[in-house]
């Protein structure tokens, strides 16, 4: 008997849909050895009353899965990466990141057809401190309503209570066949992504070295690279401190830009800043934007964040 390779993940719509889609790309590789799925249920998973922020913003949905990947259920972990704490655990390795999907926010809304045509006091709908704070920061006059569940609850909920809109990932939508729902893309110069956000990254343990072998096919250069540097900027930052932080990144022509915004929660101040280096030195690049931020005022805004 061949034994399987066995991917850990959520149960969630998306997250199946990420795993199936890291299975497809590894059973030609593998073959005839089987690859099979694991369901993991996370903090995240089992609260789903409790804002994000109140839960400590550590690997609520991840740290399961990576101690399924430590105790042997599992060989290969398979995360939202905008979910991975930057933090990183000893015996782990984020072996890949395959090539990212679009790293938007998207406005969904029955009501308006634009962020900009939300009148005064609309509600909008997020989990998310990042957006609420990007969007205080260029409407204060809006209500922000904290919003949890899978996709499809959080739409089921614009309608359930007659929301003005809600605010998702664009690569969620478009990944479970929901791309219709999505009433604008969000300006990414106001409105910054997650860091990894729109990435799968592939988590082995370390000592695994057949496995990283095998997962390492899977990584695409640029996406690595884009996100190894916005990583290393959220760490310089402080990792998981619950401040709003955003990021996107580009790569052309060899050279990586990456720009970084850090915001009060209440959306008041922004500092935002970007730095370029080149692509195969993303820690470095990653760094030194976090230390311009810092020089720009972003370590007042850490400071005053709540512990």
């Amino acid at each position: 008997m061949i034994s399987a390779l066995r991917l850990g993940t959520r149960g969630s719509p998306l997250a199946l849909w990420q795993a199936n889609y890291v299975a497809g790309l590894l059973r030609p590789i593998v073959a005839p050895r089987p690859v099979e799925l694991v369901l993991i249920e996370t903090h995240g998973d089992r609260d789903q009353a409790s804002a994000l922020s109140a839960m400590g913003g550590f690997g609520v949905f991840t740290k399961a899965i990576q101690n399924a990947l430590l105790d042997g259920r599992a060989d290969v972990a398979v995360h939202s990466l905008k979910d991975l704490p930057t933090i990183p655990e000893p015996e782990l390795e984020l072996v890949a990141v395959p090539p990212r999907g679009p790293t938007g926010d998207a406005f969904v809304s029955r009501k308006h057809k634009r962020f900009d045509d939300l009148p005064r006091g609309a509600v909008v709908g997020t989990s998310s401190l990042r957006r609420r704070a990007q969007v205080l920061n260029r409407r204060p006059d809006l209500k922000l309503l904290d919003l949890r569940g899978n996709v499809d609850t959080r739409l089921r909920k614009l309608d359930e209570q007659n929301l003005d809109a809600i605010i998702l990932a664009e690569a969620g939508l478009i990944r479970l066949g929901l791309a219709d729902r999505i009433t604008e893309i969000l300006d990414p110069s106001w409105m910054l992504p997650a860091v990894g956000q729109g990435a799968i990254g592939l988590e082995c343990r370390a000592s695994d070295e057949a496995t990283k072998h095998i997962v390492e096919a899977l990584r695409d250069a640029n996406t690595y690279s884009r996100v190894l540097a916005e990583r290393a900027m959220l760490y310089a930052l402080g990792g998981g401190c619950l401040v709003p932080i955003g990021s996107t990144s580009k790569v052309l022509d060899g050279v990586l830009t990456v720009r970084g915004a850090v915001l009060s929660p209440d959306g008041r101040r922004r500092v935002v800043a970007t730095h370029t280096g080149p692509a195969t030195a993303p820690l470095a690049t990653g760094q030194e934007l976090a230390a311009t931020l810092l020089s720009e005022g972003a370590g007042e805004l850490l400071e005053s964040a709540p512990k």
